[in-house]
């Protein structure tokens, strides 16, 4: 009968803390529904201080152990001088405002860089520089025009803008490299190809062969030029290749525009060069990488890097976690069989 009672409670108890948990989630879900407070953060790091954070700790770490504690005296004394006459420095030197910008093929990240903007251009002053680290192998014409155009917009308020390329701009990439004031690139970094593109299937025969008959219906003699299904003519293709031509021309003018000293037709044949290649040929203005650029201007300005970042749910944050998770597993395995090429058997 004891044993009875016991097991009992053990299943009351064990009940009490699913009946907990699943109360836990349900407010945990109702409160990410509910919709409270702002969507979006924003995220200030000033980079010198990270910079000098990092210094110290290396200097302490190469030090003897009895001279830990004099030096670790003089950086409080050194943080007390800083901050006696702080306020009358950072006052007189100007701000470098960092963003990141990553494109894929929809230049999904473009909402965000124009927030960032947005933002830079509310807390900016005279004198103040924003650097844009790039990064894109460009993607769909009205997206990247979308994010060349949110560039634009600190050349409109006179801020001296750079962009920093360490691996590649290429295409749409480019559109928005070559909006900024002075262009980085690090010397193997991809740039230019400065050119449309655009393929289609066409399954017409296929289907003909099978007794399949597609019908595609249009008002208006051109609004559709080529189709997957239907039958293309050669004034469909002579129409649809005039329209990429005319993207390229847009293309053209606007770099031309932004980078007058540039021989665009010369450049505009599709081709990308490496960093010292565009560097001749005009794309870029010098060769160097972001880290060496910032490092350099963090001796006389304070460089401060944004970022405006959503805010995610429980269940979003599960979600990335569980898909990283994935994403890396995968990454690993793919290193592994890559390494196992050098592997002596």
């Amino acid at each position: 009968m004891n044993e009875w009672f016991g097991e009992l409670g053990m299943f009351l108890a064990q009940l009490l803390v699913v009946v907990a948990l699943i109360a836990l989630v349900m407010v945990v879900v109702a409160r990410s529904r509910s919709g409270g407070g702002e969507r979006s953060q924003i995220k200030l790091e000033e980079l010198n201080a990270r910079r000098r954070r990092r210094l110290r700790r290396l200097r302490l770490a190469a030090s003897e152990p009895a001279a830990r504690k004099r030096m670790t005296r003089a950086f409080r004394r050194d943080d007390k001088t800083r901050g006696k006459k702080g306020d009358a420095d950072e006052s007189a030197r100007s701000t470098v405002w960092v963003l990141d910008f990553h494109g894929d093929l929809k230049a999904s990240g473009t909402g965000k860089l124009a927030e960032e903007i947005t933002a830079v251009l509310d807390a900016s002053s005279e004198g103040d520089e924003v650097v844009v680290r790039l990064e894109s192998p460009g993607g769909l014409v009205h997206a990247y025009g979308h994010a060349a155009a949110e560039m634009d917009r600190l050349r409109q308020a006179g801020l001296s803008t750079t962009v920093c390329v360490d691996k590649v701009a290429a295409s749409g990439g480019y559109l928005m490299a070559c909006c900024a004031d002075r262009l980085r690139a690090a010397p193997f970094a991809v740039l230019g190809s400065i050119g449309v593109v655009a393929q289609l299937p066409n399954v017409h025969r296929l289907l003909k062969r099978h007794d399949i008959d597609v019908d595609v219906l249009t008002a208006g003699q051109y609004k559709r030029t080529l189709t997957v299904f239907g039958e293309n003519t050669e004034e469909g293709r002579e129409k649809f290749l005039a329209e990429l031509n005319t993207v390229h021309d847009l293309f053209k003018r606007y770099v031309a525009e932004r980078r007058p000293d540039l021989d665009i037709e010369a450049v505009a044949t599709g081709e990308a060069w490496h960093g010292t290649e565009a560097l001749s040929r005009g794309l870029v203005d010098e060769i160097g990488t972001s880290e060496a650029y910032l490092a350099e201007r963090m001796k006389n300005a304070k460089v401060i890097a944004l970022s405006i970042q959503q805010r995610r749910g429980l269940a979003e944050r599960l979600g990335l976690s569980v898909s990283h998770g994935i994403e890396r597993s995968v990454e690993r395995g793919l290193e592994a069989l890559d390494a196992s090429r050098w592997q002596k058997r």
